[in-house]
């Protein structure tokens, strides 16, 4: 009788160790290897990137009717040094931009002058900064507000899911200004001062001179205002998409070496200032 008990117990031993073997086969086998995204794209030809259609950064010149601006310049030329023919771009609000980096597939960048800060570095990868740039405020030439202390009694606007959204949101919590108020597109926010909907704006260096400069705006940078945000600019990707973002970092490197990254911030109305060098 032992012995046929001991018989069933190392037959029901070697049924399970069976089982767990054949199981952990099918749960290999139905399992796809990950596409690597860079040979996706280069087998496609095209790179998708995605951003707030807005000047200076990534958007269609109506002369040319061809997409412009710092950042989609910056990947036009990285592109062309990976072999890539065509760069594509998908408009979504800026305050979206991350979210749709990561939940839609189609989607290879995200680049719309976006700082990098260690919240974002959560969710994406960055590549190594760009350029630079900080915060001004703007008001309408004829204006009450001269110093950053005028802004006590203003109503003051920014481009939500910015940096600059997280700043006069604490200017508002110590009573630095009047109240705040959200925008979703950078060409909304500056109407709403031109049309004196709201006092003031805070909005990103390079985007505010571009829009004075080429708009009929009747408005100003403040000029005795300190930037209190310093922010490195870089085109974001999925964290899974390692390879993508090494070969974007070693195109940016070769771009900063050779010196055609700082000729497309000048082209696009940045300087010396705004520049980074290759550490």
């Amino acid at each position: 009788m032992k012995k046929i008990f001991t018989l069933i117990v190392i037959i029901g031993i070697i049924a399970i160790i069976g089982c767990d073997t054949n199981s952990s086969k099918i749960a290999t086998t139905n399992i796809a290897p990950a596409r690597d995204r860079l040979q996706t794209i280069k087998e496609k030809g095209t790179l998708t990137f995605i951003s707030a259609d807005a000047p200076p950064f990534a958007y269609i010149n109506t002369e040319t009717n061809k997409l412009s601006g710092i950042d989609a310049d910056i990947i036009a030329e990285i592109a062309k040094r990976l072999g890539i023919n065509k760069i594509e771009e998908k408009k979504i609000k800026f305050a979206d931009l991350l979210n749709q980096l990561n939940t839609d597939d189609s989607i290879d960048l995200a680049a719309d002058g976006i700082y990098i800060t260690p919240e974002r570095e959560e969710i994406v990868s960055f590549t190594q900064p760009l350029y630079k740039e900080s915060e001004v405020v703007i008001v309408p030439k004829v204006s009450k507000i001269n110093f950053k202390d005028d802004l006590k009694n203003a109503v003051v606007g920014t481009i939500r899911g910015t940096k600059f959204a997280d700043l006069i949101q604490d200017w508002k919590k110590n009573n630095l200004v009047k109240n705040v108020l959200f925008f979703e597109y950078s060409p909304n926010l500056l109407n709403a001062i031109n049309n004196g909907e709201i006092d003031a704006g805070v909005s990103d260096s390079a985007l505010v001179k571009y829009s004075l400069k080429n708009n009929s705006f009747y408005l100003k940078i403040l000029r005795d205002y300190i930037p209190e945000i310093h922010g490195l600019v870089g085109i974001a990707v999925k964290k899974s998409d390692i390879t993508l973002l090494n070969a974007l970092n070693e195109k940016i490197n070769e771009m900063k070496a050779d010196g055609t990254l700082y000729a497309i911030l000048v082209e696009n109305g940045l300087d010396k200032s705004n520049t980074i060098y290759n550490q």
